[in-house]
């Protein structure tokens, strides 16, 4: 991949989660300087690499699970944040550091993940999955078909027992789409970090929500969580 289809790639990435809709042409060649016709020869080299695709005929182009995948792997290896980010992290620190008893902050700092990335939010307490959010999962456009509200259903009567037999290890893991081993058609992506806590030296905490979300902001904010929960309950 060439440095300008790198940062193309990016945009039609950003730009999608923003708006939700198939990015065209036009509208990136005026980022970019250069004209649509140039725009539109990288965007098939993309699509033929498989990183993103076209919806329909005429439409824009819009990231595949590969395309994300490439992305979220660029950021890890980028820990540059932008301030609106920053601001979040401290707002979310300051209200972990606030939570009481464990189980409260626990929940409190979920709730806190719900209100900054506007997706369903978890963690788990014990032997128990507490969740939060679900009219945001539930209210993004992705999720308007009855068929795909089943698939996400079943991610979620899934992921308990999942999260408790499989235990990730890693400080931060990101399953994308079809990467996620329950509800693989669901077009999730699931964020989650793993803490210290009380109840389990193998706690997680994070949130799920469609494919299309602002990876930057969600991972650096889960990254946080777990970190400010394992400063706050072992302080």
């Amino acid at each position: 991949m060439s440095p300008r289809q790198d940062k193309l790639l990016q945009a039609i990435i950003e730009q999608y989660a923003e708006v939700a809709s198939p990015v065209g042409s036009s509208l990136l060649a005026k980022v970019f300087g250069v004209s649509s016709a140039t725009i539109r020869s990288e965007m098939s080299e993309l699509e033929q690499l498989g990183y993103i695709y076209q919806p329909h005929t005429s439409a824009g182009r819009v990231p595949t699970d590969k395309g994300y995948r490439y992305y979220v792997n660029q950021i890890s290896g980028n820990e540059a944040e932008g301030q609106p980010a920053k601001r979040a992290q401290r707002a979310l620190t300051a209200r972990v550091s606030h939570g009481g008893m464990p189980e409260q902050t626990i929940r409190n700092t979920v709730d806190t993940l719900v209100e900054l990335t506007h997706n369903l939010g978890l963690a788990t307490i014990g032997d128990q999955l507490y969740m939060s959010g679900l009219s945001n999962l539930f209210g993004q456009p992705e999720f308007m078909q009855p068929n795909q509200v089943r698939e996400v259903a079943n991610l979620l009567d899934n992921l308990e027992p999942w999260l408790h037999e499989t235990a990730p290890n890693k400080p931060l893991s990101v399953y994308i789409g079809s990467e996620n081993p329950i509800g693989r058609g669901a077009g999730c992506s699931l964020i989650i970090s793993r803490f210290r806590s009380p109840f389990s030296d193998r706690s997680y905490i994070g949130i799920l929500g469609p494919t299309r979300q602002s990876y930057r902001d969600v991972m650096s904010l889960v990254g946080r969580a777990g970190k400010a929960l394992e400063e706050t309950l072992y302080a």
